[in-house]
């Protein structure tokens, strides 16, 4: 299989997931460690905000950029708030919440998919991963100061968001759960 610059853009955020890890819960950076992971992960994000521009814009979307990508994103931001609860920064309880809604909206695009219906990414769902990033990049700064209310907003904000976006999700397509009951 040929890879295009999207799926390789992909697989360089899976590549890099370890080593954000790394920096982020070892002292192998030194006092560095934290800006390391923390450079890390803005560039890791920023891969997946560019994949899927250059994929749109010269048509390169293929199965594997459509698997991969959403899987590569949960991935990152997965390890990055279990990170975080191991570094006593994020409730454990708000990432229970988060992956939880990962799992559901991955299991409900399984069912939707079986039923040959695409369930396309909504403004809720992109919002909550804008500010779960935002709330990673700020939790793993530690700037402190008035950071430390921009840390506990967005937090909040993120953990709403993915309720909003979870019910949005339901509402918009609970005719695929109806559907298999027939």
């Amino acid at each position: 299989m040929k890879m295009n610059l999207p799926n390789k853009l992909t697989i360089l955020r899976v590549l890099m997931i370890p080593f954000f890890v790394v920096f982020l819960l070892t002292d192998l950076g030194g006092e560095a460690g934290k800006y390391i992971a923390l450079a890390l992960f803005i560039l890791a994000s920023l891969t997946d905000l560019l994949d899927g521009k250059i994929a749109r814009k010269y048509n390169l979307v293929t199965n594997f950029g459509k698997f991969m990508d959403p899987l590569a994103d949960k991935l990152l931001v997965c390890a990055a708030m279990i990170c975080l609860v191991e570094m006593q920064k994020l409730a454990s309880w708000i990432v229970i919440i988060i992956i939880s809604r990962e799992f559901i909206i991955s299991g409900f695009r399984l069912i939707a998919s079986d039923n040959g219906v695409v369930i396309a990414a909504s403004y809720w769902g992109k919002f909550k991963t804008t500010f779960q990033m935002i709330m990673i990049c700020l939790l793993i700064g530690d700037f402190g100061g008035v950071f430390v209310i921009l840390e506990q907003a967005a937090t909040w904000i993120a953990l709403a968001l993915t309720v909003i976006s979870l019910v949005d999700y339901l509402i918009k397509n609970r005719k695929v759960l109806e559907e298999g009951e027939r």
